[in-house]
């Protein structure tokens, strides 16, 4: 498709009566609307799209010497003794009442061999192509060469296949007669399935009432004054109307300089294709409305979808965890060195999660390359798999994530935008679980009061065994008859007996006082962990639901953005 650009220009190069370079954008744009939107779009809402680029292709492609004008009309209308009359030939067999062929048959004015692959992709069979070419009277016709004419089959014709073959060709064609006669000048089939379809077409279409020797000339300009009024409210209003008769040539004259001019300024082609833009473009109309949010999606609907993915992800329970992890190594450090070995012996509750307190060193290197332990497998969490409440509320999010997305745009975006929110729900529960295990909770750093307090303890608890030991050692002096021990006093208390109770007491008392503390930072620990937490489920929220989302909102910017090139004029 990227050489349709090349042949149009090449089409217009010398010809300044249509806007060569507005027409190669307007091309290009289609083609750009068509490729941002073909994952996005139903396929019968671009159809027509899709056939104007593909027959801008072929038309182009081929020869640029020849018009192909079709004769179109009901039974009856006399379009193939019109044929014949134009072409000074009997070359399509002529049926009053019934259709006689679903074919098409072409006459050519100068060589047949040209327009040959014309014709073959028009589809007209090569035993149905006929060439106009006399030595008799080839000057007389030399105005018309280049002209490929086609009779088409009846648009009314009881057969099913004529009608599918007649709106086939329609669309191939560079412009079109259509032939109506003074009975049925009026059809309600013609004006409303045809010609009201051509409304963008009128720079390539003549009417012409034929058989226009059965009136007087008054009636045949009454005639032709209300054929004119229901052509205005066809919208085709302007477009050449008049009347013809096969049987008298003098009334073929208007008609044949309405040809000769056509196949002269060779622009018939072109003019049918900007036509064809103009009807694509108003059908695509509907699918764009007005830009979509600035914001894309609001920071409420996110903060909503954060919510329902943390609680989905057990975030309350790891940060639950995270501060009981915080008090099991606070008290550990900081506890009795007696009943310190008791507390190591239970099980850090992170770790009962299979949640590491940290992530060690950073993922990223200095250069912004991941780092070896960034690369290595995640081990998956025991958090609780999430119940059907929470696993129901994060399909409530989604969905609100794509509606408020869909809200100012057209409706035809919603099932993409839709689709593109939930495309990677079923990866959600092992991203979070990875979120979860991978997140720095910022506990692997030892407050210093933790071990000076520790070193406190001990010491406490080193004057108490001492204390101990030399009141022990007296008892035994006593035992053994030996000379009791002097033991130095303070005040009225020894002092061994001081180093015992006080190293006892005071360093219960310090455990107890450090209650209060411990459980401080073990809720700052909490509200550390859950924040760190949400923010790694934010980012998987951003990168499994609304990044998509976003995706599909570009695509319909840029779409809009095209459309808007496609509809000018």
């Amino acid at each position: 498709m990227s050489s349709i650009v090349d042949r149009v220009k090449r089409a217009l190069t010398n010809d300044d009566r249509v806007d060569a370079r507005q027409l190669v954008e307007r091309l290009e744009a289609l083609q750009r609307f068509l490729r941002v939107t073909d994952p996005y779009l139903p396929d019968n809402d671009l159809g027509a799209a899709h056939t104007l680029v593909e027959r801008a292709g072929g038309r182009l492609a081929l020869s640029q010497d020849h018009t192909v004008v079709a004769l179109a009309g009901s039974t009856g209308s006399g379009k193939s003794s019109l044929f014949n009359a134009l072409a000074r030939l009997k070359l399509s067999p002529v049926g009053v009442r019934r259709p006689t062929t679903g074919l098409a048959h072409a006459v050519v004015w100068g060589p047949l061999e040209p327009a040959n692959r014309l014709l073959d992709w028009v589809g007209v069979l090569p035993r149905q192509r006929f060439i106009r070419e006399s030595a008799l009277d080839g000057d007389d016709e030399a105005a018309l060469r280049g002209l490929v004419l086609l009779d088409l089959p009846d648009f009314d014709s009881v057969e099913q296949s004529h009608r599918m073959e007649v709106d086939r060709l329609l669309g191939l064609v560079d412009q079109v007669v259509w032939v109506v006669d003074p009975q049925k000048y009026g059809d309600r089939i013609l004006h409303n399935a045809y010609l009201k379809q051509f409304k963008s077409h009128a720079d390539v279409t003549i009417v012409v009432l034929n058989q226009a020797d059965r009136l007087n000339p008054t009636d045949t300009d009454l005639v032709l004054t209300d054929l004119k009024r229901l052509l205005d409210e066809d919208g085709l209003g302007g477009v050449p109307a008049m009347a013809t008769s096969a049987k008298q040539p003098g009334m073929l004259t208007e008609l044949r300089e309405a040809l000769e001019k056509t196949v002269a300024e060779r622009q018939a082609a072109l003019r049918r294709l900007s036509g064809d833009v103009d009807t694509v473009g108003d059908q695509l109309a509907a699918t764009i409305g007005p830009p979509a949010a600035e914001d894309e999606v609001d920071r409420a609907t996110v903060r909503q979808l954060t919510e329902a993915l943390a609680n989905s992800a057990g975030v309350p329970a790891v940060a639950a965890a995270t501060a009981g992890s915080y008090r099991h190594r606070a008290l550990a450090n900081t506890g009795w060195p007696l009943v310190r070995g008791v507390r190591k012996l239970r099980p850090d509750p992170l770790k009962r999660l299979h949640i590491r307190p940290s992530t060690g060193s950073s993922s990223w290197d200095d250069v912004g390359i991941p780092t070896e332990e960034s690369l290595a497998p995640v081990p998956r969490t025991s958090v609780p798999e999430a119940d059907a409440a929470q696993k129901s509320a994060v399909g409530l999010s989604v969905r609100a994530v794509a509606d408020r997305a869909a809200a100012p745009i057209p409706e035809i975006w919603a099932p993409a935008l839709n689709a593109a929110a939930r495309s990677k729900l079923g990866d959600l529960p092992d991203a979070l679980d990875r979120a979860v295990a991978k997140t720095d909770l910022g506990m692997d750093r030892k407050p210093l009061w933790w071990t000076a307090v520790g070193t406190l303890q001990w010491l406490l608890t080193i004057a108490a065994v001492g204390g101990l030991g030399w009141l022990l050692a007296g008892y035994a002096v006593r035992a053994l008859g030996l000379p009791k021990l002097d033991y130095p006093m303070v005040g009225s208390v020894p002092l061994p007996t001081l180093l015992l109770l006080g190293g006892l007491l005071v360093g219960l008392l310090l455990a107890l006082l450090l209650r209060p503390i411990v459980n401080a930072g073990a809720r700052r620990a909490q509200r550390r962990a859950e924040q760190k937490l949400r923010q790694s489920v934010t980012e998987v929220g951003r990168e499994h639901v609304v990044a998509p989302v976003r995706e599909v909102l570009n695509a319909y910017a840029q779409a809009r953005e095209a459309l808007t090139v496609v509809r000018s004029e």
